[in-house]
């Protein structure tokens, strides 16, 4: 197997995003084949015994077991890290896989971690409750107010972990200036950056160290199987990261990769489409709902902050509705073009309760800290024509007594 002609280092690296998504990291068998191999194998067979001593020892290049490496997967990890500007990446099993084992690859028995306290309901577990377990100290903060992260470094801080946008809240996190205060502090900035995708935002250009994503998301979009993604310096993807997932398996599997890398060549297209539906479908929501939260609109508070840091609004909305539980419900109920679902980043809309779904799991107190009401909605604007979106939801509106 080797790589196509034109994966020259020095070619690559002159290649346009559109061209990386399409093209970075290819690799072809002798059959010559234009769509990826998927190589569903768990083991690989050697010419000798030394060879397959050398390769364990590091010392000869090759393939040792589907849990360290795989051809279809290295295929996508390298184009994942051209399209984020990376050195290196590893895929994993999923979003959460991601978020693990970045952070507990990371952080040990007696270090401090500061996060964001507006995070996917399963990060916040995992900072509140699971982290705590092994010895890490944790404290949480509101990511919008950059002093307050300085305020919480202490000596054995080290990692900051932010979401931005924020799920479902749509809080924002100066990057660039988090960044700064745990540099000073001789802490890592870890950011998870699901909701926006690499072509919506590039934490690494302003001062992030390690991105984390949930690769179900955009980078699937459409809904058909689970994966994630660490991206970083290469001497932290395998000096710090494999170190852990080396013996701990959270790779994903060469089916998956094979999916994610075919969604990849339309990355690009479906993100800006669903931006530019969600902007159209946000405007229409601002009118009709008591509260509506897009940061591509001016009406967000740090609306300022994210056409500084992300190129478009993004493809998730939020609204808050007065009447709580009983009216959101009656909300979704009421849809016929858009599926209830708690999932995002897919070419169909969805709409959650997340208060029921994807937050569920941490406390009332938790979830009100987070600003996640019983009236609030999340919106995941997908492919649809986004007068149908609208048409649907006006009817929703008027049937839920919005």
């Amino acid at each position: 197997m080797k790589r196509h002609a034109g994966q020259d280092p020095d070619i690559v690296k002159s290649w346009r995003p559109a061209t990386r998504m399409v093209r970075g990291g290819t690799m072809r068998t002798e059959v010559g084949e234009t769509s990826e191999a998927i190589f569903m194998t768990s083991g690989y067979c050697y010419d000798s015994a030394e060879e397959a001593a050398a390769r364990f020892r590091g010392e000869r290049p090759g393939m040792t077991y589907s849990r360290l490496q795989n051809p279809t997967v290295d295929m996508l990890e390298q184009r994942i890290a051209l399209i984020e500007g990376a050195e290196a990446a590893r895929a994993t099993a999923s979003g959460m896989a991601a978020m693990t084992g970045m952070l507990m690859s990371t952080l040990s028995a007696g270090d401090h971690l500061v996060a964001g306290r507006a995070l996917f309901g399963s990060c916040r577990v995992l900072v509140d409750s699971i982290l705590p377990r092994f010895g890490v100290e944790t404290t949480t903060v509101d990511a919008r107010d950059v002093d307050a992260w300085a305020k919480a470094r202490r000596p054995n801080t080290k990692a900051f972990f932010l979401e931005t946008p924020s799920n479902p809240g749509l809080e924002l996190c100066d990057i660039r200036a988090i960044a700064d205060i745990a540099h000073d502090a001789g802490a890592l900035v870890m950011v998870d950056n699901a909701f926006a995708s690499p072509i919506v935002q590039r934490p690494l250009e302003l001062g992030a160290d390690v991105v984390a994503y949930s690769a179900t998301k955009l980078m699937d979009g459409q809904g058909r199987g689970l994966a994630g993604a660490v991206v970083g310096d290469a001497r932290w993807i395998n000096d710090v990261y494999m170190a852990f997932a080396r013996h701990t398996g959270p790779n994903l599997s060469p089916f998956n990769a094979w999916m994610v890398l075919k969604s990849l060549e339309t990355l690009e297209l479906r993100v800006r489409r669903q931006c530019e539906n969600a902007h159209r479908v946000a405007s229409f929501l601002a009118e009709r709902v008591p509260q509506l939260i897009y940061p591509g609109l001016a009406s967000h508070p740090q609306h300022d902050l994210a056409m500084r840091q992300m190129s478009a609004g993004g493809t998730i909305i939020a609204m808050h509705l007065a009447d709580g539980r009983p009216q959101a419900h009656a909300l979704l109920d009421a849809l016929e073009l858009i599926d209830i679902s708690n999932n995002l980043g897919d070419s169909r809309t969805l709409m959650t309760h997340p208060a029921s779904t994807t937050h569920y799991s941490v406390s009332e107190m938790v979830r009100a800290e987070m600003g996640i009401t019983e009236g609030m909605l999340r919106l995941s604007v997908g492919l649809e024509d986004p007068q149908d979106l609208i048409d649907d939801l006006d009817q929703a509106l008027v049937k839920s007594g919005v």
